[in-house]
């Protein structure tokens, strides 16, 4: 039985570091190819750079302008977070505490998006529609479009705001405190490990997203997003010559991201675990 036990714990560890082998060693190869020359990455050779280039990140922000797109991640990032988190909260908040006419209807229409995805189809009536709004021409509009299509996090948030003891709401209210005061004194507070999950999704999602980023920056370049500069770098005239700048500029845009999930896993683990306790 002994001999078995550790047979297995020695194929548990061998799949997990596998498992961790094929998730970092890409990640590990493109920041370390982003200091090669084109032909070092395109020839083969070692695994680290002959002589470590730095000028190719001073190339990509300089010649490429990757600081204005990795400015316009940042602020879409962080407008979709914004939008998320209020939106997601304050939906959550109505469908788990109150009762008005078509809620179930609603609940289900929630549902069945889930399972529905639209995809492109809907790029172009969105389009339209935010181009009638005068909403093309800045990164709010872009953020008003991740923010769409919440309802995992609705599903999400409402679940914990049930978990919320509804004779605080009763209490709040014999004191004299209206609907929002109730949402923003008690709710938030009591629901903050899942909402820094949301925002951690969000982020994620508008850091990353490339179909809506470049449809809706075609016409104003300007607003173009770091994952939107570094794919079209592929279809540009010097795509041969230019592996080592998208090397590069894949980095940049891997770090951030990188970084947002060590310091946040820890909020990040806990909303899980707190929802997984709550039920």
């Amino acid at each position: 039985m002994k001999i078995n036990k550790v047979i297995g714990q020695v194929l548990k560890w061998l799949f997990v570091g596998a498992m961790c082998l094929f998730t970092i060693y890409p990640v590990i190869y493109a920041v370390v190819g982003s200091f090669k020359t084109n032909a070092e990455l395109t020839l083969g050779g070692g695994f680290f750079p002959e002589k470590w280039h730095y000028e190719n990140y001073t190339y990509a922000f300089e010649q490429l302008d990757f600081g204005r797109y990795t400015a316009n991640s940042v602020m879409l990032s962080l407008f979709t977070v914004l939008f998320s988190v209020v939106t997601a909260s304050m939906a959550a908040y109505v469908m788990a505490r109150r009762t008005f006419p078509g809620k179930k209807l609603m609940s289900a229409l929630y549902l069945c998006s889930m399972f529905v995805s639209i995809g492109s189809v809907a790029l172009y009536p969105l389009y339209k529609l935010l181009s009638g709004l005068g909403l093309t021409k800045s990164v709010i509009g872009l953020a008003l479009l991740m923010t769409g299509g919440q309802a995992a996090n609705i599903f999400l948030v409402s679940g914990f705001v049930r978990g919320v003891p509804k004779e605080l709401d009763e209490a709040a209210t014999i004191d004299g405190a209206g609907m929002f005061r109730i949402f923003w004194q008690i709710i938030v507070p009591a629901i903050k490990p899942i909402l820094g999950v949301v925002a951690l999704f969000s982020f994620r999602q508008a850091w990353n997203e490339f179909v809506s980023a470049q449809v809706f920056t075609m016409s104003n370049p300007g607003l173009k997003t770091l994952s939107v500069a570094v794919a079209n770098l592929r279809y540009s005239a010097n795509a041969a010559a230019e592996w080592h700048i998208m090397a590069a500029g894949a980095s940049i845009a891997l770090l951030p991201i990188l970084i947002v999930y060590l310091f946040a896993n820890r909020q990040f683990i806990t909303g899980l675990t707190a929802g997984a306790v709550k039920g």
